[in-house]
C-alpha cells in the first residue's frame, strides 16, 4: 500500500511540474520518468526478496538453539516476537499480505502438480538428515501398513543421522513425536537403541511413612471379591491376610509365626516386606487373567503402582518378572494398550528384552507381542511363551514347534543345556557365553530360522504339601490341563501352520491327551491335521516308578493328582495310550522316542530309574535308548551331541516340504 501511494504521488508531481503544452516530452523528461520508475521497480524487487527471506526465516527451526541444547530432549522452534511494536504500521501490514500471497502460491503449486505441500519450505530449512528424519516419522504414521512397517524398520536402523553432531537431539525427537504403534514396533526391533524411548513418567514423591504393601492391599481390596475363580479367591485372601500381619507387626509389634504365607518375621519391627509384595503380586497375576479385572486395575492406577514397585525392586528378579507377567496379561485387551504405553511400559519392556536371562527377556517378549497388533495376529495367554522369533523379522514363519515340559519342569529350565563342569583351561566368562539357558531358543532357532518356537508352562507338584492352589485338586489332572492348554494354544495360533510337538516326561502324556481330545472336537481340526510329528523324551506311557514310590509313602508325602495319574499300569494311562495309538496310526505321522538308561538321584538318599525302558516304549515309531538320567534326557551336553542332532534331524525331515528344504 505504501509503495502504490508513493508511485501516484511521484506521477502527479511530474504531471503538474509546468504549464500545459502540446509539445512532445523532451529527453530530459523521459530520463526523469525512467529514473523514478526504475528506482521504484528495483526497490520493489528488493523489498519482496527481503520479505520472502524473512518468511523463510520465520518458518525454520533455530539450529543454533539445537546445537546449544543438543543434550536436552526438547524440540526448539522459533516463535513469533511478543513485542507489540512489531505488529503496528504499514510495514507490518505489507509483510502480512506478502506472506499470505506466498503461501497461496505454494499451496496452489502443490495442488496443480498433485503433490504434498512443499515440506522442505513449509516446515524448516534444515540439513538433509533432519529432513529425512521428519519425513520418516511421517511415514511411520501412514495408513498404508507396508509403508508404515518399512518406515519403522528404517527408523530402527537410524542410518539417517549417524555421525551427526546432533545425534542425541535426533533420538529425543523420535522419542517425543512417534506414535504408539511406532514405539511398540521400535521396541520389537532387534538391537534397538534405548534412546529411542522416553523414560517412564515421573511419579509423585513418596511420603516418609509410605508403604508399598498398603497400596497393593488397597488395590486388591478394590477388585471384585465375589463370583471369582477359586484360585483367584485363594491367592487374594492369602495376600490380604499376610499384608495385614505385616502391618500389625510393623505398627504394633505383633510377633507372627507364618502359616500358609509368611514363613517367619525376623524381628518385632522388621518384616520381609518383599515377600508380602510377592504374595500380593501373585494375587494380581491371577486377577489379571480376568479381562474385567484388568479394567479395574487400570482404573485404580495399578499400572503406575506397578511401575513404582518395578523401579524400587530392581534387585528382585522374581518381583519384576511377576509385574511384567501382569502387564503381558493386561496387554491381551487392546483397549488397555494406550494406558500401558502412557504409563511408560514400552521403554521398560524394550530394556528387559535385552536381558541376558532368557526368563526375563521371554516375559517381556510376550508382553510386547501382545501389544504389537501391526505384525502379530496371535495373542499369547499366560503361560505361553514365544522363544523365536522374539523380534520383528522379515523371515517368513513356515511351521511351529511346541515344547511341553513335565513334572516339576518349566518353560525354560527344562530345555536348558546340560550342566557341565568348567574346564581348567577356560575362564568362567567363556563357559557362560557357550552355555545355552534354553537350547530351543538358541540352537534350534539358528538352525531353523523359519520356525516359530513356543514353550508352555503350567504348575505341577509331587506332593499336596506344596500345593499352590489346593482348593480344587481336579484342576491338576491331565484331562483338565488338556482342555485349558488347548484353548490357550488356539489363541496363540497353534494349528494354523504345520506343527511338531516336543515333550518331556508327564508333558508327553499331556500332548497325547490334547491330540486325542482335539481329534474329537471339530473346532480343533486344524491342530490335528497340521500335526507333522511328535517327539517324546522319557515319557511314562505305562506309568512311572516315581509314582509307585510316592504312593508307598503317601502318609508322608500326600502325592498330588499328577503323581497318582502316573501309577504303573494305571487304567487311565492304558485308555489314553490305546486312544493315542489308534489316532496316530490313522493320521500316520512320525513319532520319535528317547529313553533314559541311567538312574536319577532324588535327594541325597534315593536313586531311582524314573521311566524304565519298557514304560518309555510307545508301540509305534522309533525308540532310542540314551545313557543319561531322567532329568538330562532333554538336556543335550552340547550342540553337536547326539540328542540334539537327532532331534534336529527329525524336525527337519518331517517339515522338509513345509520349510522348502
Amino acid at each position: 500500500m505504501s509503495v502504490a501511494a508513493y508511485c501516484i504521488f511521484c506521477c502527479r508531481q511530474i504531471g503538474t511540474s509546468g504549464p500545459a503544452t502540446k509539445n512532445p516530452p523532451s529527453w530530459n523528461d523521459i530520463r526523469k520518468i525512467a529514473k523514478v520508475t526504475g528506482s521504484l521497480i528495483l526497490g520493489g524487487f528488493v523489498f519482496i526478496t527481503y520479505e520472502v527471506l524473512s518468511l523463510k526465516k520465520l518458518l525454520q527451526i533455530d539450529t543454533q538453539a539445537i546445537h546449544q541444547e543438543k543434550l536436552k530432549s526438547h524440540v526448539y522452534i522459533r516463535t513469533s516476537s511478543l513485542n507489540p511494536n512489531e505488529y503496528q504500521g504499514i510495514t507490518y501490514q505489507a509483510r502480512k499480505e506478502i506472506h499470505r500471497a506466498v503461501r497461496k502460491i505454494l499451496e496452489a503449486e502443490a495442488k496443480i502438480f498433485r503433490r504434498p505441500f512443499n515440506e522442505h519450505f513449509s516446515t524448516f530449512d534444515g540439513e538433509d538428515h533432519e529432513c529425512a528424519l521428519w519425513l520418516l516419522l511421517k511415514r511411520t504414521q501412514s495408513e498404508d501398513k507396508e509403508v508404515r512397517l518399512q518406515a519403522v524398520q528404517e527408523l530402527a536402523k537410524n542410518t539417517h543421522w549417524h555421525g551427526n553432531v546432533c545425534w542425541y537431539y535426533q533420538y529425543g525427537t523420535v522419542a517425543q513425536t512417534c506414535d504408539q504403534r511406532t514405539a511398540i514396533g521400535l521396541a520389537r526391533s532387534k538391537d534397538i537403541d534405548l534412546r529411542f524411548f522416553l523414560p517412564p513418567p515421573s511419579l509423585p514423591k513418596m511420603k516418609n511413612d509410605y508403604l508399598i504393601e498398603d497400596e497393593l492391599r488397597l488395590l486388591l481390596v478394590s477388585l471384585p471379591q465375589t463370583g471369582l475363580d477359586p484360585c483367584v479367591q485363594y491367592f487374594t485372601s492369602l495376600a490380604l491376610r499376610e499384608s495385614s500381619q505385616t502391618l500389625a507387626a510393623q505398627r504394633g509389634g505383633l510377633w507372627c509365626f507364618g502359616g500358609n504365607g509368611l514363613p517367619y518375621c525376623e524381628t518385632l519391627g522388621k518384616v520381609p516386606s518383599e515377600t508380602v509384595e510377592l504374595f500380593c503380586l501373585q494375587a494380581l497375576v491371577q486377577h489379571s487373567k480376568v479381562s474385567s479385572h484388568c479394567d479395574k486395575i487400570e482404573a485404580q492406577g495399578g499400572l503406575q503402582l506397578l511401575q513404582r514397585i518395578y523401579q524400587l525392586r530392581k534387585d528382585s528378579a522374581k518381583i519384576q518378572r511377576n509385574i511384567i507377567r501382569i502387564i503381558g496379561n493386561m496387554a491381551l485387551d487392546e483397549r488397555l494398550h494406550s494406558s500401558i504405553v502412557r504409563a511408560g511400559w514400552v521403554s521398560v519392556l524394550a530394556e528387559v528384552m535385552k536381558s541376558p536371562h532368557v526368563i526375563q527377556s521371554s516375559h517381556a517378549s510376550r508382553a510386547l507381542a501382545n501389544l504389537d497388533r501391526d505384525t502379530v495376529q496371535e495373542k499369547y495367554p499366560d503361560g505361553v511363551y514365544v522363544l523365536h522369533p522374539q523380534y520383528r523379522s522379515s523371515q517368513p514363519i513356515r511351521a511351529d514347534v511346541l515344547f511341553v515340559h513335565g513334572l516339576l519342569g518349566a518353560a525354560f529350565k527344562t530345555w536348558r543345556q546340560q550342566d557341565i563342569d568348567q574346564p581348567v583351561d577356560k575362564k568362567a566368562s567363556e563357559v557362560q557365553e557357550e552355555y545355552s539357558q534354553c537350547w530351543p531358543k538358541t540352537w534350534l532357532a539358528s538352525d531353523c530360522p523359519a520356525l516359530r518356537i513356543i514353550s508352555v508352562e503350567y504348575d505341577t507338584r509331587l506332593s499336596d504339601w506344596k500345593a499352590k492352589c489346593p482348593v480344587e485338586p481336579h484342576r491338576t489332572s491331565i484331562a483338565y490341563r488338556s482342555n485349558e492348554l488347548l484353548e490357550k494354544l488356539r489363541a496363540a495360533g497353534i494349528g494354523e501352520r504345520p506343527l511338531v510337538w516336543v515333550s518331556h516326561s508327564m508333558g508327553g502324556l499331556l500332548v497325547k491327551k490334547m491330540l486325542v481330545d482335539a481329534s474329537k472336537n471339530p473346532e480343533m481340526d486344524k491342530i490335528v491335521n497340521n500335526t507333522r510329528g511328535v517327539i517324546f523324551y522319557s515319557v511314562p506311557h505305562h506309568g512311572s516308578q516315581l509314582a509307585e514310590y510316592s504312593i508307598s509313602a503317601r502318609y508322608l508325602l500326600f502325592p498330588s493328582v499328577e503323581v497318582k495319574e502316573l501309577s504303573k499300569d494305571s487304567p487311565a494311562l492304558k485308555v489314553l495310550n490305546d486312544d493315542f495309538l489308534s489316532f496316530a496310526k490313522d493320521k500316520k505321522f512320525p513319532v520319535l522316542s528317547f529313553a533314559e538308561t541311567l538312574p536319577t538321584h532324588i535327594g541325597s538318599m534315593l536313586k531311582l530309574h524314573v521311566v524304565p525302558l519298557e514304560s518309555a516304549k510307545l508301540g509305534i515309531g522309533e525308540l532310542i535308548p540314551v545313557d543319561v538320567n531322567h532329568l538330562n534326557i532333554c538336556k543335550p551336553k552340547k550342540k553337536d551331541a547326539f540328542l540334539y542332532q537327532r532331534t534336529l534331524k527329525f524336525i527337519q525331515d518331517v517339515l522338509a516340504t513345509d520349510l522348502g528344504e
